[in-house]
Order: structure tokens, then sequence, then C-alpha cells
């Protein structure tokens, strides 16, 4: 750039002072143009700096994700390829299953063991309720037998008390008639004493039926030892079932700590067993493999065992001084030259400036936080959108790119910003033949 502006500047004095003769050559004008020479270029450099900044440390960034594994073992197999297209699910590498299957079946087997408890279990339970029903049947038919034949000699007493009650009455009144005609000397004693015995027998007849009835009436309210002994054994039938049940439910259901220990156990090595295969966590490709079967994969190690590169548009990255920053805004135009392809440039946006560096984080270390260093470089990082064309160029992450932004101010500087980056394009074919002698 700054040869473009000496240049341009030293064409124009030479025809001002030596073609046209328009001023002449004297120590003031000499001095003047000197001194205004390089107040132009210092004005120059500092407007298009600020005003149309360019930046030459433009890269192409990717997201890498590190495969490392969640359980440690022997590399069995690594069937993927450096660089090959991968899908979601698509193996990465094969981890010795041998040992978590061990486990998978012995708590398959202990577990087992348990559910055959918990088989017997219900089959007792199931037998209790079984007792318990035919318990409660015999109670039925007892109670139903007992309640029929209770009531029959109820009826019986209640009725013989009648029949007694009115053979008692009539009786009492032929007393009371021959008691009458005895007096009057129409009847006999003797006929006086048999209605008198007749009355006596009824009586004791119909305190024998009334103790007949309450009798009866006792027997129905309290029950036989018959049916006593359907009531005691339904009674020992219904405990039976509930030690049944409360032992069946203390041992199904993953109720038991012991059952719900093993089950745990059981889904936590399933999942280790499934993950002896590492998959790809989504579309994308793996770069630089060096994993090989028989290395030691572990967990939580310090190095991962893949570098997965996800099936996403890279970012275009550069970095600007801070006063620059100030006129970026998102839209803004820009355009880039890239090393690789001299001579061309393509367009692009910017797409937002980076809100924080990483100059200005804190973290929770645990331990007072102090400010940056003001040495250490505090550019600020633009992210920028490209087209098609871009993309089609299949650039690797990392290229090197330079991006010239074109902002609102001094418009019409970024004529003299665009002349100055193509030039810089077209260099690198310079730069490209160097490099070819060198190689060769």
């Amino acid at each position: 750039m700054i040869e473009l502006i000496l240049g341009t500047y030293g064409a124009a004095c030479w025809l001002i002072f030596k073609k046209f003769k328009l001023v002449p050559i004297t120590t003031y004008t000499v001095c003047t143009a000197v001194l205004g020479g390089m107040v132009l270029l210092v004005g120059l450099l500092i407007l298009l700096s600020v005003c149309h900044p360019v930046s030459h440390d433009g890269r192409f960034y990717s997201t890498v994700t590190q495969i490392v594994p969640q359980v440690r073992g022997k590399v069995l197999e690594v069937p993927v390829k450096t660089n090959a297209p991968l899908k979601t699910g698509d193996v990465l590498f094969r981890i010795d299953p041998k040992p978590y299957q061990l486990e998978v079946d012995r708590l398959e087997a202990m577990l087992a063991g348990m559910n055959a408890q918990v088989s017997q279990l219900d089959a007792r339970l199931a037998s209790a309720q079984a007792a318990t029903e035919v318990a409660r049947s015999n109670l039925l038919v007892s109670e139903s037998d007992y309640d029929r034949q209770a009531r029959i000699s109820l009826d019986i007493s209640q009725t013989q008390i009648d029949q007694t009650e009115t053979r008692l009455s009539l009786a009492k009144e032929n007393l009371k008639r021959s008691q009458e005609l005895a007096e009057s000397g129409a009847a006999s004693q003797r006929e006086l004493d048999a209605d008198q015995a007749r009355v006596d027998a009824l009586e004791s007849e119909l305190l024998q039926a009334k103790s007949a009835e309450q009798k009866a009436q006792e027997t129905l309210a309290s029950g036989s030892n018959r049916l006593k002994a359907a009531r005691d054994e339904l009674k020992r039938a219904e405990a039976q079932e509930r030690e049944a049940r409360v032992a069946l439910e203390a041992e199904s259901d993953g109720v038991n700590p012991d059952v719900r220990q093993a089950m745990a156990e059981l889904e936590r090595k399933r999942w280790e067993l499934e993950q002896t295969v590492v998959r790809a966590p989504t579309d994308g490709y793996v770069t630089q493999v060096t994993l090989r079967p028989g290395q030691m994969a572990t967990p939580f190690s310090p190095m991962s065992a893949m570098l997965f590169i996800p099936d996403e548009k890279q970012m275009l990255v550069a970095r600007y001084p801070q006063n620059a920053i100030a006129g970026i805004e998102t839209g803004l135009d820009a355009e880039l030259a890239f090393q690789a392809y001299p001579g061309r440039i393509f367009p692009a946006k910017v797409e937002y400036v980076f809100d924080i560096i990483p100059e200005g984080q804190f973290l929770g270390m645990g331990k007072l936080q102090g400010g940056a260093d003001a040495s250490v470089g505090d550019d600020i990082p633009v992210k920028f959108v490209f087209g098609e064309d871009v993309e089609a160029l299949n650039l690797p992450t990392g290229a090197h790119v330079s991006i010239a932004v074109y902002t609102h101010n001094f418009h019409a500087l970024a004529i003299v910003r665009k002349i100055i980056l193509r030039i810089k394009s077209w260099e690198n074919y310079v730069f490209f033949m160097k490099n070819f002698d060198a190689v060769h």
C-alpha cells in the first residue's frame, strides 16, 4: 500500500516539477513536496486503516469434537478412514467388549435368581388367596346351613308356644267353670281336680316351649361350633394371604434394596457394553486417524482418541485492531483475497463482531482475578459470511485469507483499498513462483 501511494505521489511530482515544469525546483518547493507527501501518506494510511480496514490474519475455522471413549479397554478395530464422510451413528472404533459382557451375564443370572424367588412368592400368594376363597365359601355354607336349622327350631318353638297358650287359656276357662259348678254342687271334686291338673300340665308345657324358644334364639345369635371353626379358618387364611402379599411386594418391582441395586447395576453394565462401540456423534469426518488396534483407550484422558469434524459450514474469522472496530457493523460489504487463488477477489459480508475476547474473561478458579496485561494482543475477531463461490473452492480449515471491510465512512477511499487488495492478490503469483523455485 505504501509503495502504491509513494509511486503515485512521485509520478505526480515528476509531472509537475520535471515534465510540465509547473512549479520551479527550489529548496522551498522540494521541502514542501516532501512534507506534503509525508502528510498525505500518513493521512491516507490512517483513513484507510480506520475507515476501510484490512486484516491479513483471516482464516477458516471448524468446530472440532474430541472423541473420548466412555469406557476403558483395548481397541479391537478401527474401521474409519481418514477424511472419509460419515453419517450419524457410523462406527469409529470398537473396544474389547468381553469384560463388560461377562459382567452383564453375571448380573442377569443374579437377577434371574431373584426373579425366581419372586415367582415362588407369587405362587405362595396365589395359594393363600385360593385358601382364603375356600374358607370364605365354607363359612358361607356353614352360615347358611346353621341359620336355616336355627330358624326352623325357633319357628317350631314359637308355634308350640302359641298352641300351648291357646290350650292353656281354654283349660283355665274350663277350670273356672268347674269351680263355679262345684260351688253350686253341680260338679264333683273329681272333675275339678282333673281340670286343675290339666291347667298345671299346660303351664309346665308352656314353660318348656318358652325355654326352647330362648335357647333357639341364643343359638342363632352365637352360632354353633362348626360355624365358629369356619370363621377361625377364614381368619387364618386371610392372615396367611396378608403375609404372602407383604413378602411379595417387598421383593418385586425393585422395591427390595437388593433387587433395585441389581437392576441399576445391570443397566449401568449394559450401557458400558454399548459404549464399547464408539460411533460418530453427527455427520462429518475424522481427520488424521492415528488410532490403531491394540492401543488402550481410556476415558477422561488428556488426549482424545480421535478428532471428529462435524459436517458444518466453515467459519470465516479475521482479527482487526480496536481502533478500526467502531465502524464495522453487521451487513457491511467485504472482499476476500486468498493466497491459494492469486488474482481473484471474492465478495463477503460482515456477520457480527465478537462480543468478548479471551483477554476479557474471568474464570471461576477460586482465586482473585487480575486484569490482562496491556502488552497482550487485543485485536477483536469479526465473523464473515460468504457465498457458494467460496464454498466451491474447498479450501481446508485454517486456510489463510486477507479480508478488507468497507465502512460507510469516507466511502470514496474504498476504491483505494480495493486497488491495494487486488495488488496484494496479484502479488501472490510472485510469492508462488518464489516458492516454486525454492522447491525445485
